[in-house]
């Protein structure tokens, strides 16, 4: 564990080494050829920035005058043992200073001596960036940091994998900002950071569409998202929605390598092929949802995601229904851009203010974490000699052959008229930061022309950024939102009907029933499906009045477990009431009714709703190393990701004996498998723990499943004893098998079943 007193003792050592990157040249930078790279017809490649400039380079954003603010995780497994990263080695730079070719010439460091940083965004005219544990927000002035704020202590673990803890830092259209792997939504208003409970999405790397619907991913699971706003459905406490978050936009996982692939799990059946080559997504990350203007028609709201073990971006397609949303690759035997470079390590992607696609390629030969590193994978990446290619890092630039770049932003100069203009620009880059800023700079002083805009019948996207504009600027009525709900635009009045929540006062509840009442009566499923979602305000506030319109809208679609969990969502305290009024028996509803009743009598929460306290430094232990190392799989609340690893949650296989468990942990486990009678198909395998956890670390992991996971039954959990590390010594000597099946473990003899 990293200590201030080391860190002081690195601070000259990092300072003389960063000397040289004040300020430095592109007469330096080296030579990038892009020989060795495939990109899809019509498009070109530019090296936008390339070492030694950057280094490591895991995410970006761009400022007001369109220069690229960069992380730079240096840090990152420096060699193949991982040893070192507690270095304090990692910076943030800005890199500006583009030739004629787009390349940038320069870079400035902002901030140095970081330790492993992984996230920013430029939001409130400074920078919020994450450094484990911490998610920190500091001033701008004259590009050097100014007063920097603890945004929260406990925005991630510390030291533990980089691969599983929060990062993204996506500010949405919602004026909230969001992160992969995290259950907290931030937001600074009236001079204070608010900190909210959001529903947990994926692990590195998160994105949006146009209207503000989320979109992240798994490692071996490319594309994943919500069908529906963030936290429309999260109203009630006792039910956690399953219908419309972590949704796996598409099954195809296959991915098309120009070249044989060294993975961490690459001996596992159906990983590679004959050749070697990798068939499908193991480390998806960085998605993206594209909402430049440069690329042709066709791209628009395409979702590109990162496969940096393979060396390639795939592309997909989406399309919206109105309570679903599906994904389906561009291509069946090619991808968005691919490279037999094995040094191209795509990480993350961004929009940019010129409307092209950027790539950030951390350009590294090891990429999987010591944590979670097999001897396959380290005896291969030392094989291709891939652990010394470190001191690298690239931003590419990916453009349309066809079209010229836009121009790059003068918005600091822009008046407010000028950035209310553009919150109609084509490009969604720079239309979110139009809003941010009119927001941050308080312009007022544009209200009227915001309320007209907001308002507007030909442009829905531009009305949506402007009511959240003024939202941002306060200026938000109960009027005005009636007045865009009652519009009949499907997405614009779901944002309005979620915002008019907050005015369930005495005197609008009539006005607000009659909105409702007009509202069913046009029949379109996207606005009922907001109407249900948003009603919870209203329906406590006068439950005669708004139980009766959540009964009608339950029954327009009572087969959709999607819509059935809308209406649960504006009943929390008024499950028992709709159920005996208004659920008909052994309906959808009612069986989701029965649970939430369930929940509330037991005070079962949605687990976003609870800080769980953990009392010994035993379960300490495990919580870390399982959130570090596990919960990326199983989830934060051991409920399981599908596709990707079954429920921990009142699984046998934790509720059962220790041997059976301890094995599974040392050993690894290949799916399928069933759980408590249901089949769990998952991908990949669940990696051997032995070469990396001490017998103590393993029974604290054990331990933590134990207390977290095991299910509320006196007799049982009390009757699980603390694990000995002893007992896994013992585990251990037993003759270690390749990777643990289900069939296996049916073939353990009683003791350890």
């Amino acid at each position: 564990m990293f200590i201030e007193g080391r860190r002081e003792f690195f601070l000259f050592f990092c300072a003389t080494l960063l000397i040289g990157a004040c300020t430095n040249s592109a007469d330096k930078d080296s030579a990038a050829s892009f020989d060795q790279y495939t990109v899809a017809d019509g498009f070109e490649l530019q090296l936008a920035a390339s070492e030694p400039l950057i280094e490591a380079p895991v995410a970006m954003d761009f400022d007001n005058q369109g220069r690229m603010w960069v992380v730079e995780m240096r840090g990152f497994m420096p060699n193949i043992a991982g040893t070192g990263e507690e270095v304090p080695n990692g910076r943030i730079s800005i890199v500006d200073g583009f030739d004629g070719q787009g390349r940038a010439r320069n870079a400035r460091v902002f901030l140095d001596s970081l330790v492993l940083p992984r996230a920013l965004a430029l939001v409130y005219g400074g920078v919020l960036y994450a450094e484990p544990p911490n998610l920190w927000f500091v001033e701008i002035n004259n590009d050097k940091p100014g007063k920097r704020v603890l945004v929260d202590s406990l925005y991630t673990d510390q030291y533990s994998n980089p691969e599983n803890q929060a990062n993204g830092l996506l500010m949405n259209i919602d004026n909230w900002i969001y992160s992969a792997y995290s259950t907290t939504r931030y937001q600074l208003r009236d001079g204070k950071w608010i900190h909210e409970p959001t529903p947990f999405r994926g692990q590195f790397g998160i994105t949006k569409d146009n209207v503000g619907r989320l979109y992240y991913g798994y490692n071996e699971v490319q594309l994943v998202g919500d069908y529906v706003l963030p936290n429309a459905l999260t109203g009630n406490q006792y039910m956690k929605p399953q219908e419309t978050i972590n949704k796996v936009l598409t099954t195809d996982q296959r991915v098309y390598p120009l070249h044989p692939t060294t993975v961490n799990r690459g001996y596992v059946t159906g990983v590679l092929n004959q050749d070697s080559v990798l068939v499908r997504f193991t480390a998806a990350c960085g998605p993206l949802v594209y909402r430049g203007d440069q690329f042709p028609a066709g791209y628009a709201g395409n979702a590109f995601v990162c496969e940096p073990q393979a060396n390639l971006v795939k592309r997909n397609v989406l399309t919206f229904e109105s309570l679903k949303t599906t994904a389906a690759q561009a291509w069946n035997d090619k991808e968005f851009i691919a490279s037999k470079d094995e040094g191209f390590r795509p990480v993350n992607l961004s929009n940019g203010p010129d409307g092209a696609l950027y790539v950030v390629d951390m350009h590294r030969g090891v990429m999987q974490h010591k944590v979670s590193a097999t001897p396959y994978y380290r005896e291969g990446i030392t094989h291709k000699k891939l652990d010394t290619l470190l001191s690298a890092g690239r931003i590419l630039r990916v453009k349309s052959k066809d079209k010229k770049l836009g121009g790059l932003p003068r918005l600091n100069e822009a008046s407010a008229a000028e950035l209310v203009s553009l919150l109609k620009s084509p490009n969604g880059w720079t239309r979110d930061r139009a809003q941010q800023l009119l927001i941050f700079k308080e312009q007022r002083s544009a209200i009227p022309e915001l309320e007209q805009l907001a308002q507007s019948a030909t442009d829905t996207i531009a009305s949506i950024h402007a009511l959240y504009t003024l939202e941002g600027l306060n200026a938000l009525s109960f009027d005005l939102l009636r007045k865009i709900a009652a519009s009949g635009v499907p997405m614009r009045s779901a944002h309005a009907l979620l915002l008019l929540g907050r005015y369930q006062t005495g005197d609008h509840l009539e006005a607000m029933q009659k909105l409702a009442d007009d509202l069913i009566a046009r029949n379109d499923t996207v606005i009922n499906l907001y109407l249900a979602a948003s009603m919870g305000p209203w329906a406590t506030a006068s439950p005669a009045a708004f139980l009766p319109l959540l009964k009608k809208l339950s029954r327009k679609y009572p087969e959709s477990r999607v819509f059935q969990e809308a209406v649960i969502g504006s009943l929390e305290g008024l499950e028992e009431q709709f159920k005996t009024d208004a659920a008909e028996p052994d309906s959808v509803i009612d069986s989701l009714l029965d649970q939430s009743i369930k929940n509330r009598r037991e005070n079962n929460k949605h687990s976003i709703f609870v800080q769980r306290k953990i009392p010994t430094p035993g379960l300490q232990k495990g919580l870390v190393i399982y959130r570090s190392t596990c919960a990326g799989c199983h989830g934060p609340d051991g409920e399981g990701i599908e596709h990707v690893a079954p429920p921990l949650r009142g699984s046998e296989y934790v509720s059962g004996p220790n041997a059976r468990l301890g094995m599974i942990i040392l050993n690894g486990l290949e799916g399928p498998i069933h759980v408590n009678g249901k089949l769990h198909q998952f991908n990949g395998a669940m990696p051997k723990f032995r070469d990396i956890f001490s017998d103590e670390e393993i029974a604290g992991i054990m331990d933590y499943l134990h207390n977290s996971f095991v299910a509320a039954d006196p007799k049982l959990r009390y009757g699980l004893p603390r694990v000995k590390p002893e007992e896994i010594k013992v585990l251990r000597q037993r003759k270690p098998v390749k990777t643990l099946t289900e069939q296996h473990l049916l073939e353990m003899n009683d003791s350890e079943k």
